[in-house]
């Protein structure tokens, strides 16, 4: 008999596919004034994608997965938009975590090199096309790397953030942002909070227990617990996280892509601790390359699922002898490197990340977002199917509950596309332009699908990609 995933399980699940040290520095800029957004983020954000996932994925667990929500709700080609998001987003977010390993790597060789870009590119696309070709050897090698890279990758290098930046202020050192009442209040000068769009990479993920519905042997009970734990542990990280860095290092010297690194040397430098500093970053460098290595694989696979029903592309579902969707991988290899060239055009690394980090985001705002309309719409045309955990009050608690995740989803959109005050992103309209440019293409093949589709459906001579 298959062992059930309990409520700590299927918690850590969620936990390892969410806490990172890599995201803290974009709510570290903001000081004391992230509790704020923080509760903000959580309120219309966290509560409701958690409390969505919950009814979904325990309503249909057999079919578990954000593309079987959609599509139950507003048909296969829905569908298909919704998982193509998650796997589209993925492009522009992997030279996210490539920086973060390059310029982690570069503190175990100089970190002079962490800002050197034409390093950080050549070491992001080594790490890219190695990791993708081991994906090559199917779920197996992948999952295999990734069990390494839950811990070293993600969940020890916060724990360090938040021990060390303790030890830091042990010792007397002065913090960076002294506490006031006055700094618990945010500016929200327009600029100020271009960030805040970016707080919901941080909580990406929180659907995967639902996904997992059907592992646990009571959903209803299981699941929503589960989520709440993760809930918990995820704020419990991000929160202390941010707030630590912010402790020990300056506002203007936090590097989103370095920042873990630097407040690692900050804090073993006045522990009298250097030595340790090298053979940390080869930790978490390599961590994180076992970190990325399940991602490579897993949106592909699902791409390539619903390629095989007919939706997409009958290429998509091509597959070598372990079962690994070869085109989906190139394609992805491909735009991935395109974007990480980013880093050698845009003079500071910190808004190169920011950009790609900003991009992922509008994507995967989409894919939320169909998700928060598919839980209204299935209160309509399903309400008689079980739903062992249901959002509570009727339909005036599932519109409240979807209708603030849709109000985050265009107000997160929205901000993804003004230039943060904390950055030099060069002229605004170029900036807008480049960002709205990278959506559109990346989101155009599930619509450009459709088009043709319908085109030979009233055309029979005309064929759709194949």
């Amino acid at each position: 008999m298959t062992a059930k995933l309990g409520i700590l399980a299927l918690a850590m699940i969620n936990v390892a596919s969410i806490v990172s040290a890599r995201n803290l520095p974009v709510m570290a800029e903001y000081g004391w004034a992230m509790l704020l957004l923080f509760a903000l983020s959580v309120l219309v954000f966290l509560v409701p994608i958690s409390m969505a996932a919950a009814e979904l994925g325990t309503a249909w667990p057999r079919e578990g997965g954000v593309y079987a929500w959609v599509k139950q709700a507003f048909g296969g080609r829905a569908g298909f938009l919704a998982v193509w998001c998650d796997y589209a987003e993925n492009i522009a977010w992997f030279p996210t975590v490539l920086s973060f390993i390059a310029a982690s790597l570069a503190y175990a060789i100089d970190p002079r090199l962490a800002n050197d870009n034409v390093f950080l590119v050549s070491v992001m696309l080594t790490f890219f096309w190695g990791t993708t070709l081991a994906s090559l050897g199917g779920v197996r090698a992948s999952s295999a790397i990734g069990s390494i890279g839950t811990v070293a990758g993600s969940i020890l290098p916060a724990v360090l953030v938040v021990v060390l930046g303790a030890a830091y202020l042990a010792q007397g050192n002065p913090s960076q942002i002294p506490f006031s009442a006055g700094a618990l209040v945010p500016d929200l000068a327009w600029g100020n909070l271009a960030f805040l769009g970016g707080i919901i990479l941080l909580f990406t993920g929180m659907e995967m227990a639902g996904f997992h519905a059907r592992e646990t042997r009571d959903p209803g009970r299981v699941v929503p617990r589960a989520i709440l734990l993760a809930v918990v542990i995820t704020v419990a990280f991000s929160v202390l996280g941010s707030l630590f860095m912010a402790f020990v290092l300056p506002q203007q010297e936090i590097s989103l892509v370095s920042g873990t690194m630097e407040l690692f040397s900050s804090v073993l430098a006045k522990l009298s601790l250097e030595w340790l500093l090298a053979p940390l970053a080869l930790i978490v460098a390599l961590g994180g390359v076992a970190h990325l290595a399940p991602w490579i694989l897993g949106p592909a696979k699902g791409v390539a699922a619903v390629a095989k029903e007919g939706l997409a592309p009958a290429r998509f579902a091509r597959v070598n002898r372990h079962d690994v969707p070869v085109p989906l991988l190139v394609v992805q290899g491909v735009g991935g490197s395109i974007f990480a060239l980013l880093f050698l055009f845009v003079p500071s690394v910190s808004t190169s990340y920011w950009m790609l980090s900003a991009v992922t985001a509008q994507i995967i705002i989409v894919m939320y977002a169909l998700m928060f309309a598919s839980v209204i719409q299935l209160r309509y045309t399903e309400p008689d199917t079980p739903r062992p955990y249901r959002i509570p009050g009727g339909l005036p608690g599932v519109w409240l509950v979807g209708g603030i995740g849709l109000v985050g989803c265009v107000f997160s959109f929205v901000l993804g596309f003004v230039p943060p005050s904390q950055l030099k992103t060069g002229d605004t309209a170029v900036y807008v332009l480049l960002l709205a440019l990278a959506v559109v293409v990346l989101s155009l093949p599930p619509f450009v699908q459709a088009f043709l589709t319908r085109r030979a459906e009233s055309s029979p001579g005309v064929e759709t990609l194949a």
